[in-house]
Protein backbone atom coordinates (compact mmCIF):
# COMPACT_ATOMS: atom_id res chain seq x y z
CA UNK A 1 0.00 0.00 0.00
CA UNK A 2 2.88 2.09 0.23
CA UNK A 3 2.91 5.09 -2.29
CA UNK A 4 -0.90 5.21 -2.72
CA UNK A 5 -2.62 8.24 -3.10
CA UNK A 6 -5.52 9.23 -0.99
CA UNK A 7 -7.52 8.83 -4.15
CA UNK A 8 -6.35 5.13 -4.87
CA UNK A 9 -7.51 4.38 -1.50
CA UNK A 10 -10.63 5.46 -1.86
CA UNK A 11 -10.91 3.52 -4.96
CA UNK A 12 -10.07 0.23 -3.06
CA UNK A 13 -12.09 1.01 0.54
CA UNK A 14 -14.92 1.67 -2.06
CA UNK A 15 -14.43 -1.64 -3.55
CA UNK A 16 -14.55 -3.11 -0.52
CA UNK A 17 -17.63 -1.75 0.56
CA UNK A 18 -15.90 0.08 3.42
CA UNK A 19 -17.05 3.19 4.71
CA UNK A 20 -15.28 6.34 2.49
CA UNK A 21 -13.67 7.62 5.72
CA UNK A 22 -11.65 4.74 6.00
CA UNK A 23 -9.39 5.63 2.84
CA UNK A 24 -8.56 8.82 5.03
CA UNK A 25 -7.55 6.69 8.18
CA UNK A 26 -5.67 4.49 5.90
CA UNK A 27 -3.34 7.29 4.70
CA UNK A 28 -2.73 8.48 7.87
CA UNK A 29 -1.83 5.11 9.25
CA UNK A 30 0.56 5.29 6.28
CA UNK A 31 2.73 8.78 5.89
CA UNK A 32 1.78 10.47 9.34
CA UNK A 33 2.27 7.70 11.59
CA UNK A 34 4.62 5.66 9.29
CA UNK A 35 3.18 2.04 10.40
CA UNK A 36 5.11 -1.21 9.08
CA UNK A 37 1.67 -3.73 9.09
CA UNK A 38 -2.17 -3.30 8.54
CA UNK A 39 -2.87 -4.65 11.95
CA UNK A 40 -1.25 -1.65 13.55
CA UNK A 41 -4.04 0.18 11.86
CA UNK A 42 -6.18 -0.12 15.59
CA UNK A 43 -8.68 2.08 14.34
CA UNK A 44 -10.09 0.20 11.60
CA UNK A 45 -12.65 -2.72 12.13
CA UNK A 46 -11.13 -5.69 13.18
CA UNK A 47 -13.14 -7.07 10.00
CA UNK A 48 -12.07 -4.49 7.95
CA UNK A 49 -8.12 -4.40 8.65
CA UNK A 50 -8.52 -8.81 7.62
CA UNK A 51 -10.38 -7.71 4.34
CA UNK A 52 -7.52 -5.33 3.28
CA UNK A 53 -4.93 -7.88 4.51
CA UNK A 54 -6.00 -10.16 2.23
CA UNK A 55 -5.26 -8.26 -0.86
CA UNK A 56 -2.56 -5.72 0.49
CA UNK A 57 0.40 -5.33 2.77
CA UNK A 58 1.78 -2.11 3.51
CA UNK A 59 4.89 -3.25 2.25
CA UNK A 60 7.68 -1.04 4.27
CA UNK A 61 11.05 -3.15 5.23
CA UNK A 62 13.25 -2.03 7.56
CA UNK A 63 16.89 -2.01 5.88
CA UNK A 64 19.15 -4.65 6.38
CA UNK A 65 22.80 -3.13 7.28
CA UNK A 66 23.67 -0.07 9.02
CA UNK A 67 27.35 1.63 8.88
CA UNK A 68 28.02 4.26 10.89
CA UNK A 69 30.21 7.42 10.09
CA UNK A 70 32.65 8.76 12.81
CA UNK A 71 31.15 12.05 11.55
CA UNK A 72 27.36 10.64 12.68
CA UNK A 73 26.35 9.58 8.85
CA UNK A 74 24.64 6.51 8.84
CA UNK A 75 24.49 4.41 5.66
CA UNK A 76 21.72 2.28 5.51
CA UNK A 77 21.27 -0.63 2.82
CA UNK A 78 18.09 -1.86 1.69
CA UNK A 79 17.15 -5.48 0.10
CA UNK A 80 14.87 -5.51 -3.10
CA UNK A 81 13.94 -8.31 -4.67
CA UNK A 82 17.51 -9.98 -3.96
CA UNK A 83 19.52 -6.87 -5.33
CA UNK A 84 20.32 -4.06 -3.33
CA UNK A 85 20.68 -0.39 -2.82
CA UNK A 86 21.82 1.91 -0.58
CA UNK A 87 20.62 5.28 1.64
CA UNK A 88 22.49 8.09 3.33
CA UNK A 89 21.34 9.84 6.65
CA UNK A 90 23.41 12.99 7.40
CA UNK A 91 22.77 14.92 10.63
CA UNK A 92 23.65 18.54 10.67
CA UNK A 93 22.63 20.23 14.28
CA UNK A 94 18.81 20.62 13.72
CA UNK A 95 18.83 19.21 10.11
CA UNK A 96 18.52 15.71 9.52
CA UNK A 97 18.81 15.04 5.55
CA UNK A 98 17.94 11.70 3.76
CA UNK A 99 19.69 10.56 0.42
CA UNK A 100 17.55 8.63 -0.83
CA UNK A 101 18.56 6.39 -4.71
CA UNK A 102 15.37 5.83 -7.23
CA UNK A 103 17.45 2.76 -9.01
CA UNK A 104 19.45 -0.52 -8.67
CA UNK A 105 22.87 1.26 -10.22
CA UNK A 106 22.67 3.20 -12.56
CA UNK A 107 22.82 3.77 -16.58
CA UNK A 108 24.26 7.23 -16.79
CA UNK A 109 27.84 5.66 -16.81
CA UNK A 110 29.60 8.64 -15.00
CA UNK A 111 33.30 8.34 -15.22
CA UNK A 112 33.80 9.33 -11.66
CA UNK A 113 31.09 7.72 -10.15
CA UNK A 114 30.97 4.30 -7.99
CA UNK A 115 27.06 3.87 -8.75
CA UNK A 116 27.52 4.32 -12.76
CA UNK A 117 30.40 1.92 -12.67
CA UNK A 118 28.21 -0.56 -11.14
CA UNK A 119 25.83 -0.38 -14.28
CA UNK A 120 22.25 -0.63 -14.29
CA UNK A 121 20.32 -3.23 -12.43
CA UNK A 122 16.58 -2.23 -12.57
CA UNK A 123 14.02 0.43 -11.29
CA UNK A 124 12.91 1.14 -7.81
CA UNK A 125 9.16 1.42 -7.70
CA UNK A 126 8.21 4.26 -5.63
CA UNK A 127 7.12 2.11 -2.71
CA UNK A 128 11.37 1.23 -3.36
CA UNK A 129 11.71 4.63 -2.79
CA UNK A 130 9.15 5.54 -0.33
CA UNK A 131 10.10 2.89 1.70
CA UNK A 132 14.42 4.46 2.36
CA UNK A 133 12.53 7.36 3.64
CA UNK A 134 9.60 5.58 5.96
CA UNK A 135 11.81 3.04 7.36
CA UNK A 136 15.13 4.32 8.60
CA UNK A 137 15.19 4.61 12.24
CA UNK A 138 15.20 8.49 12.02
CA UNK A 139 12.19 8.59 9.35
CA UNK A 140 10.24 10.81 12.11
CA UNK A 141 13.08 13.11 12.55
CA UNK A 142 13.63 13.93 9.23
CA UNK A 143 13.63 17.50 8.18
CA UNK A 144 14.71 17.05 4.31
CA UNK A 145 15.58 14.56 1.34
CA UNK A 146 17.28 14.78 -1.89
CA UNK A 147 17.15 12.44 -4.59
CA UNK A 148 21.50 12.09 -5.15
CA UNK A 149 21.43 8.67 -4.14
CA UNK A 150 21.86 5.81 -6.71
CA UNK A 151 20.24 6.03 -10.00
CA UNK A 152 19.35 9.05 -12.62
CA UNK A 153 16.21 9.98 -11.18
CA UNK A 154 14.72 11.02 -14.09
CA UNK A 155 15.44 7.92 -15.99
CA UNK A 156 12.58 6.94 -13.40
CA UNK A 157 10.47 9.93 -13.74
CA UNK A 158 6.51 8.11 -12.97
CA UNK A 159 7.89 6.86 -9.63
CA UNK A 160 9.73 9.44 -8.37
CA UNK A 161 6.98 11.90 -9.45
CA UNK A 162 4.54 9.84 -7.65
CA UNK A 163 7.23 9.65 -4.50
CA UNK A 164 7.49 13.65 -4.45
CA UNK A 165 3.18 13.58 -3.97
CA UNK A 166 2.89 11.62 -1.64
CA UNK A 167 5.87 13.71 0.43
CA UNK A 168 4.37 17.26 -0.81
CA UNK A 169 0.44 15.58 -0.21
CA UNK A 170 -1.78 16.98 2.63
CA UNK A 171 -3.15 13.45 2.49
CA UNK A 172 0.76 12.39 2.88
CA UNK A 173 3.66 13.46 4.51
CA UNK A 174 1.98 17.38 3.78
CA UNK A 175 5.99 18.08 3.67
CA UNK A 176 6.63 22.00 2.03
CA UNK A 177 8.45 21.11 -1.25
CA UNK A 178 11.02 23.19 -0.04
CA UNK A 179 12.27 20.35 1.94
CA UNK A 180 13.01 18.21 -0.98
CA UNK A 181 15.68 18.23 -3.74
CA UNK A 182 15.85 16.01 -6.62
CA UNK A 183 19.25 15.59 -8.63
CA UNK A 184 19.56 15.31 -12.38
CA UNK A 185 22.17 14.75 -14.55
CA UNK A 186 19.84 16.70 -17.18
CA UNK A 187 18.18 14.12 -18.66
CA UNK A 188 15.36 16.83 -20.13
CA UNK A 189 12.47 15.09 -20.71
CA UNK A 190 11.65 14.14 -16.70
CA UNK A 191 13.27 16.90 -16.01
CA UNK A 192 10.80 19.21 -17.69
CA UNK A 193 8.05 16.91 -16.39
CA UNK A 194 9.46 17.86 -12.74
CA UNK A 195 9.42 21.07 -13.18
CA UNK A 196 5.70 21.66 -14.81
CA UNK A 197 4.06 19.07 -12.39
CA UNK A 198 6.10 19.81 -8.58
CA UNK A 199 7.78 22.67 -7.22
CA UNK A 200 10.49 21.08 -5.13
CA UNK A 201 14.22 22.08 -5.66
CA UNK A 202 16.39 21.02 -8.72
CA UNK A 203 20.20 20.54 -8.39
CA UNK A 204 21.81 19.46 -11.92
CA UNK A 205 25.01 17.55 -11.97
CA UNK A 206 27.15 19.98 -13.81
CA UNK A 207 30.90 18.75 -13.20
CA UNK A 208 32.16 20.71 -16.37
CA UNK A 209 30.26 23.69 -18.25
CA UNK A 210 32.64 22.71 -21.53
CA UNK A 211 30.49 20.42 -23.40
CA UNK A 212 33.70 18.01 -25.30
CA UNK A 213 34.85 18.02 -21.95
CA UNK A 214 31.84 17.15 -20.23
CA UNK A 215 31.13 14.54 -22.49
CA UNK A 216 34.58 12.91 -21.59
CA UNK A 217 33.57 12.88 -18.39
CA UNK A 218 29.67 12.18 -18.89
CA UNK A 219 27.69 10.30 -21.61
CA UNK A 220 24.95 11.61 -20.76
CA UNK A 221 25.84 14.92 -22.31
CA UNK A 222 25.66 13.97 -25.95
CA UNK A 223 22.15 13.41 -25.53
CA UNK A 224 21.76 16.44 -23.31
CA UNK A 225 24.14 18.50 -23.69
CA UNK A 226 24.28 21.17 -20.82
CA UNK A 227 23.84 24.36 -22.89
CA UNK A 228 20.54 23.01 -23.83
CA UNK A 229 19.81 21.50 -20.09
CA UNK A 230 19.91 25.01 -19.06
CA UNK A 231 18.58 26.94 -21.64
CA UNK A 232 15.51 24.71 -20.78
CA UNK A 233 16.29 25.42 -16.67
CA UNK A 234 16.25 29.25 -17.70
CA UNK A 235 12.29 29.14 -19.26
CA UNK A 236 10.91 28.48 -15.30
CA UNK A 237 11.03 30.92 -12.28
CA UNK A 238 13.98 30.46 -9.86
CA UNK A 239 13.79 34.25 -8.15
CA UNK A 240 11.36 32.73 -5.61
CA UNK A 241 11.42 30.13 -3.19
CA UNK A 242 11.85 27.41 -5.27
CA UNK A 243 16.11 26.91 -6.04
CA UNK A 244 18.07 25.30 -8.61
CA UNK A 245 21.21 24.51 -7.90
CA UNK A 246 24.63 22.99 -9.91
CA UNK A 247 27.05 20.55 -8.56
CA UNK A 248 30.07 20.40 -9.44
CA UNK A 249 32.86 18.04 -8.60
CA UNK A 250 36.90 19.36 -8.98
CA UNK A 251 39.04 17.66 -10.30
CA UNK A 252 42.91 18.20 -10.67
CA UNK A 253 43.51 19.81 -13.69
CA UNK A 254 40.78 19.02 -15.22
CA UNK A 255 37.80 21.26 -14.67
CA UNK A 256 39.38 23.40 -12.49
CA UNK A 257 40.98 25.95 -14.36
CA UNK A 258 39.52 29.64 -15.28
CA UNK A 259 39.08 28.62 -18.59
CA UNK A 260 36.18 26.50 -16.50
CA UNK A 261 35.58 29.12 -14.56
CA UNK A 262 34.78 32.04 -17.50
CA UNK A 263 32.74 29.27 -18.99
CA UNK A 264 30.50 28.39 -16.11
CA UNK A 265 29.80 32.16 -15.88
CA UNK A 266 28.87 32.40 -19.60
CA UNK A 267 26.48 29.42 -19.15
CA UNK A 268 24.85 30.40 -16.17
CA UNK A 269 24.63 34.12 -16.64
CA UNK A 270 21.01 35.60 -15.52
CA UNK A 271 20.02 32.48 -14.07
CA UNK A 272 18.94 32.45 -10.05
CA UNK A 273 21.51 29.48 -8.90
CA UNK A 274 24.10 28.29 -6.59
CA UNK A 275 26.97 26.37 -7.58
CA UNK A 276 28.09 23.55 -4.73
CA UNK A 277 31.90 22.47 -4.80
CA UNK A 278 32.25 18.98 -4.13
CA UNK A 279 35.22 17.13 -2.91
CA UNK A 280 35.84 14.38 -5.12
CA UNK A 281 36.13 11.06 -2.89
CA UNK A 282 38.62 8.64 -4.93
CA UNK A 283 36.85 6.06 -6.99
CA UNK A 284 38.82 2.92 -8.49
CA UNK A 285 39.61 2.86 -11.83
CA UNK A 286 39.05 6.29 -12.57
CA UNK A 287 41.81 8.72 -14.18
CA UNK A 288 40.75 11.73 -11.32
CA UNK A 289 42.35 13.14 -8.30
CA UNK A 290 40.49 15.44 -6.68
CA UNK A 291 41.70 19.40 -6.51
CA UNK A 292 43.30 20.49 -3.65
CA UNK A 293 41.59 22.44 -1.05
CA UNK A 294 43.74 25.55 -2.01
CA UNK A 295 42.17 25.52 -5.58
CA UNK A 296 38.93 24.47 -4.43
CA UNK A 297 38.87 27.91 -2.49
CA UNK A 298 40.53 29.74 -5.64
CA UNK A 299 37.81 28.46 -7.69
CA UNK A 300 35.36 29.42 -5.32
CA UNK A 301 36.18 32.69 -4.86
CA UNK A 302 36.79 33.37 -8.46
CA UNK A 303 32.85 31.90 -9.00
CA UNK A 304 31.67 34.51 -6.42
CA UNK A 305 33.77 37.56 -7.72
CA UNK A 306 32.10 37.25 -11.20
CA UNK A 307 28.46 36.61 -9.11
CA UNK A 308 27.87 33.58 -9.38
CA UNK A 309 26.95 32.50 -5.27
CA UNK A 310 29.70 29.50 -5.31
CA UNK A 311 30.10 26.90 -1.95
CA UNK A 312 32.04 23.96 -0.65
CA UNK A 313 30.30 21.16 0.40
CA UNK A 314 31.04 19.58 3.50
CA UNK A 315 32.11 15.89 2.98
CA UNK A 316 30.25 13.67 5.19
CA UNK A 317 30.58 9.49 5.53
CA UNK A 318 33.47 9.17 3.41
CA UNK A 319 34.79 6.45 5.89
CA UNK A 320 31.89 4.42 5.07
CA UNK A 321 31.59 4.84 1.22
CA UNK A 322 28.84 7.18 2.05
CA UNK A 323 30.06 10.47 0.30
CA UNK A 324 29.00 11.89 -3.06
CA UNK A 325 29.70 9.36 -5.62
CA UNK A 326 30.76 6.28 -4.03
CA UNK A 327 27.64 4.42 -3.42
CA UNK A 328 27.41 0.73 -4.71
CA UNK A 329 26.80 -2.52 -3.93
CA UNK A 330 28.55 -4.12 -6.74
CA UNK A 331 30.52 -6.29 -4.68
CA UNK A 332 26.82 -7.65 -2.91
CA UNK A 333 25.54 -8.06 -6.60
CA UNK A 334 28.49 -10.25 -7.69
CA UNK A 335 28.26 -12.34 -4.76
Amino acid sequence: MLALSLDELKKIVQEMSMPSFTAKQIADWLYKKRVSSIDAMTNLSVANRSKLSESYEVGAHAPIQVSTSKDGTKKYLFEVEGRFVESVMIPDGERCTLCVSTQVGCKMGCRFCATGKQGFHGQLSAADILNQIQSVPESQALTNVVFMGMGEPFDNTDNVLRVLDILTAESGYAWSPKRVTVSTVGLIPGMLRFLKESQCHLAVSLHNPIGEERGEMMPAQRAFPIARVVEEINRFDFTGQRRVSFEYTLFEGVNDQQRHVDALVKLLAGLECRVNLIRFHTVPDTPYKGASEERMVWFRDQLNKKGITATIRKSRGEDILAACGLLSTKQLMEK
